[in-house]
């Protein structure tokens, strides 16, 4: 146990003291999410396009002046279709759909490809109904509104960045920490002393995963803890802690990918740009930084190769959709598929020095 603590104090404070590491690991992701924040907060709509399917009754019937005022807003085209209608609204040519069943039932359907434009069709359409309710009966509402969306759950956009910037901060500080870390161990012959040390491998091996599972730790506390604050205003919902496990299971596979890369690198520099070349397109095409709905068939088919997309999706569905271990068990069973496969790679590449 001595060693294992003595390694894990040595590891933590020379990561501490690397400005550039700390900056790059816990400030460089968190600024993201602080400038999405702010840049999609308020974000607004113009006019948006709502596609009315056959009669629904609180437009129809709608005083001239309140339609006036809704037209500000709103641009209502009239279809037949309904089929015709989703398909539009899936393509992005209108931002819903609304059409009325029987009993005063107005259906709604958005698409998430732009969360907040759905948000505010959303706030105009409740508005109508809740003004028409009134207006027929002076009591309680005669219609009632049931939206829903042509794809998924709807985000707001503090909800969707969250847990893919904190997936890809989780990322990126395995695979970096992890690759540099030991092609850094390896030029300084760190490695070699620590064989030739009357220390087995597992306190060492402990210490570094440790190290690293307390810095994902520490990045998602604080990424949580500045998304819902009041003027982002992330809402957390259901089993939310299952992030825990995911973040771990996380830091595992990447750990395991940083360390095949410190393996096969020779320098810093080559495990750097390798680091680079691996991290920064994986979280593009995992969707960290915007949804896949609208992308081509062949990026959505290579994402569900990656690990990351795995966990963000997961981490999306425990923090801000209400998902349970339904949805976080698969994902943390490929992080984990991923870290016994680059684990054994990483194995087969290691050496103790340069030479």
């Amino acid at each position: 146990m001595k060693p294992f603590v003595s390694l894990s104090r040595a590891m933590a404070l020379g990561l501490l003291r690397d400005r550039a590491s700390v900056f790059f690991i816990l400030v460089f992701p968190l600024m993201f999410l602080a400038l999405f924040g702010v840049l999609f907060k308020d974000a607004g709509v113009s006019r948006a396009t709502v596609v009315q399917v056959g009669a629904v009754e609180v437009f129809d019937e709608m005083p001239a002046k309140a339609r006036a005022g809704l037209d500000d807003v709103l641009e209502i085209e009239k279809s037949g279709d309904r089929a015709e209608a989703l398909e539009k609204v899936r393509d992005g040519d209108a931002d819903a759909a609304v059409w009325e069943e029987p009993g005063g039932r107005v259906q709604m359907r958005v698409s998430a490809a732009d969360p907040v434009q759905a948000g505010s069709v959303g706030g105009v359409l409740r508005s109508v109904v809740d003004q028409a309710s009134i207006a027929a009966t002076g009591q309680e509402p005669a219609y009632t509104l049931t939206g829903g969306q042509v794809e998924d759950q709807s985000l707001q956009a503090i909800q969707y960045f969250t847990p893919g910037l904190l997936g890809w901060a989780v990322a990126m500080g395995g695979v970096f920490s992890a690759s540099i870390g030991l092609v850094n161990w390896r030029k300084k012959r760190i490695l070699r002393r620590l064989w030739l040390a009357p220390v087995r491998a597992g306190p060492v091996i402990s210490a570094r995963l440790g190290v690293s599972m307390l810095l994902a730790f520490g990045q998602t506390a604080v990424f949580l803890l500045v998304a819902t604050i009041p003027y982002y205003g992330l809402k957390l919902t259901g089993d939310w802690w299952l992030v825990i496990p995911l973040v771990a299971c996380g830091s595992l596979a990447f750990m395991s990918i940083g360390f095949a890369i410190g393996a096969w690198a020779k320098s810093e520099d080559a495990a750097n740009g390798l680091a680079q070349l691996v991290v920064l397109p994986m979280a593009f095409l995992s969707g960290s930084f915007f949804p896949l709905d609208e992308g081509p068939p062949w990026i959505r088919t290579v994402s569900e190769a990656l690990p990351l997309k795995h966990m963000v999706q997961a981490m999306q569905d425990v923090l801000t959709r209400g998902g349970s271990w339904s949805d976080a068990l698969p994902a943390m069973g490929v992080l984990l598929a991923t870290a016994a496969v680059f684990t054994a790679l990483a194995q087969r590449l290691f050496r103790w020095d340069a030479t």
